[in-house]
């Protein structure tokens, strides 16, 4: 059973983990001292039962949470497929919340990621119009991105797009990375690929602005400052710190 930081509901969290794929918990994934997984479900699960106590994230426009998930599905308009899986949810009186957490897999190889005919056979409407262009640019080849998993992004903006407007709400979706200066291993990370990875971010969010789906990018430090200055948070964000370091 994996090591959850205090206060984390273990059983809670487990049940999350167990609905979702990639199967983090049984293949060891999850207990890896470079796991991503293993560091939202520690930030965010220790909120499942206490979501009053999170504060609205840095710069996010969202209000008062009311509740929180982690591992997260949000449902494309249609059955059957793949749909995509976020890291955790932050429901609002007035906006549904959905966020993708990264650590360092932006600065390991790029795994090849397309979009299915699906995408292309829904009129995803004026308000999505953006994050369409971009989505046909990226399956066209006329852009790329090196570090930042763009596809997966666009992927994400269109299923809490679609839970969003069952449930009455805004979207946003919040792009939670770190820029660590050393892998787990001790190993310097490329300054240089850091640096790639803040400018890809830049771009993204300037290709979307102003549809449907907000785009906030958060850094985990930022948040992590957040928290500590929150006295019922303190000691929860500095267990993480502890427990997975610089971010």
């Amino acid at each position: 059973m994996p090591n959850f930081l205090p206060g984390v509901p273990a059983e809670a969290v487990l049940a999350a983990l167990s609905r979702c794929p990639g199967n983090e918990v049984a293949s060891g994934k999850f207990d890896s001292p470079d796991s991503s997984a293993a560091l939202a479900v520690n930030a965010f699960g220790w909120f499942l039962d206490r979501p009053a106590l999170l504060p609205p994230l840095p710069g996010v426009p969202m209000g008062q949470p009311r509740t929180v998930e982690i591992e997260a599905e949000m449902h494309f308009p249609w059955r059957g497929g793949r749909h995509p899986w976020l890291d955790a949810a932050v429901t609002t009186a007035t906006t549904l919340v959905g966020i993708e957490s990264k650590r360092y897999e932006p600065f390991r190889p790029a795994k090849a990621s397309t979009f299915s005919e699906a995408f292309d056979s829904r009129d995803w409407g004026p308000g999505m119009a953006r994050f369409t262009a971009l989505r046909q640019a990226l399956a066209a080849g006329r852009q790329t991105y090196r570090c930042l998993d763009a596809v997966q992004l666009v992927k994400h903006a269109y299923g809490l797009r679609t839970q969003a407007t069952k449930r009455a709400r805004g979207a946003v979706l919040v792009y939670l990375h770190a820029a660590p200066a050393t892998w787990a291993s001790g190993k310097p990370v490329s300054p240089e690929a850091i640096a790639r990875h803040q400018a890809e971010i830049a771009d993204f969010a300037r290709a979307v602005k102003g549809d449907d789906v907000t785009f906030a990018p958060v850094r985990w430090a930022e948040l992590l400052r957040q928290w500590s200055r929150t006295p019922d948070l303190k000691a929860h964000a500095e267990a993480l710190r502890v427990r997975f370091g610089v971010l």
